[in-house]
């Protein structure tokens, strides 16, 4: 079974909310929701891939130094076997913007389970809830 290694980042803004974007109509897994982010390209470290993808989607600028690595998700399709890494940034440069037709949200941690995702996604949630948690 071929692997596919997929990088995704949890943009988190200053109120302690999470960017997820809806996958467009035309495209597989259309209407589910995911973290920003892409395939990682040939000789391209997953890093590289963050960077290049949030400008491609989103109209960000991250520096690596803004990223860092949270967990990973593994997760068998039909066709392959997902490696997903997460990444979280909370500084980047610019205004998230859909470039790509998608539509986005900023949720917090503790909603994102209202919004349909990917199998590979839905483990990633707990990782991003117990991050974010407030002390209570």
């Amino acid at each position: 079974m071929k692997l596919l290694l997929v990088a995704a980042c949890a943009l988190i803004d200053a109120d302690a909310r999470v960017l997820i974007a809806k996958r467009p109509a035309g495209k597989e897994l259309a209407g589910l929701w995911e973290f920003p982010g892409g395939k990682v390209d040939p000789g391209e470290r997953p890093e590289q891939t963050l960077i290049r993808e949030l400008k491609e989607e989103l109209g960000i600028d991250v520096k690596e130094a803004c990223l860092a690595p949270l967990t990973f998700a593994s997760h068998a399709y039909p066709q392959f076997q997902l490696l997903m890494p997460l990444w979280v940034c909370r500084r980047w440069e610019g205004t998230a913007r859909a470039l790509e037709g998608q539509e986005l949200a900023w949720v917090r941690p503790n909603r994102l389970r209202d919004y349909p995702m990917p199998p590979a996604d839905e483990p990633l949630i707990p990782h991003l809830i117990e991050l974010i948690a407030t002390p209570g």
